[in-house]
């Protein structure tokens, strides 16, 4: 049975957020949780399932997820001391980032994807995330705090694959979205001008013109991306992973990795590992 929480649960007049650090339960969910107001929730620690109407998101630590206000969700620990931040937040707040900033509309909050937006932050990023948000903890509860941390966590989020001109389509916006999604990716450039909605040499054009990409290049790198993750947070094969980026040739999957992290995947595996012994 889903339960229902109102943002005056934990705002007060005046406020604009609030901001929570849970440690999650491992037992299954027994139902969803409803609200009115949007949340920004990151993983600090451990390994966690998110439950959706539809789907499931596994999320490993530095996953960051824009949940709206329509994404009815749970949560379940996968792993020993998996803890979470939460950061409630005030629904006019993101509407009126959104009247000011319409360059972010189909991304983050404001997504029109079936599921919400899901980015990740390495080890630097995750930290430099929290220590913004204790800095925003021990601030006035306003929507002015809300905004300094929040419009320059998504200024850190912008690449070259989101950094669209105020004349670009918006079915573009919303491809290099959808793109960042393994479904999606998995597919190549035909997955992204599926998603755009458009003939494929029509959208080759119009990424070339906005973005200095083709498709296969913004799929890719999000392909790549994915694949960091994986290596990073998982113990699966080189094989496993190449396979679930779309890319079932080893060969190619080594010298994509390469060319964007610059050393092979077993390289940036055993970096990543020690860095977590020995944190630089």
């Amino acid at each position: 049975m889903n339960s229902q929480l109102r943002v005056s649960d934990f705002l007060k007049s005046g406020e604009a957020f609030h901001l929570a650090r849970a440690s999650i339960d491992p037992r299954r969910p027994k139902g969803l949780i409803e609200r009115d107001f949007p949340i920004l929730l990151w993983l600090q620690n451990g390994r966690m399932r998110l439950y959706l109407e539809e789907t499931r998101l596994d999320m490993v630590e530095g996953d960051v997820v824009f949940l709206r206000q329509s994404d009815a969700h749970a949560l379940q620990a996968r792993a020993d001391e998996t803890l979470a931040v939460m950061l409630v937040l005030d629904p006019a707040l993101i509407d009126g980032i959104i009247l000011r900033h319409p360059g972010l509309e189909a991304r983050y909050f404001w997504a029109t994807s079936r599921e919400p937006a899901m980015v990740h932050r390495d080890m630097r990023q995750l930290a430099a995330l929290n220590q913004a948000a204790l800095r925003l903890d021990r601030s006035r509860r306003d929507a002015h705090e809300a905004e300094a941390f929040l419009l320059p966590f998504l200024a850190t989020l912008r690449d070259g694959t989101n950094q669209l001109p105020p004349d670009a389509p918006d079915w573009l916006a919303i491809a290099c979205a959808a793109s960042e999604d393994p479904k999606v990716f998995r597919e190549g450039a035909a997955g992204f001008a599926r998603a755009a909605g458009r003939a494929h040499p029509h959208v080759s054009r119009t990424a070339r013109r906005y973005l200095g990409k083709s498709p296969s290049e913004i799929v890719n790198s999000n392909r790549m991306a994915y694949a960091a993750r994986r290596l990073t947070s998982t113990s699966d094969s080189l094989a496993e992973i190449a396979a679930d980026c779309g890319i079932p040739n080893l060969s190619h999957f080594h010298k994509l990795f390469r060319a964007h992290h610059g050393m092979t995947p077993q390289r940036y595996r055993k970096a990543h590992q020690r860095d977590l012994v020995q944190p630089g």
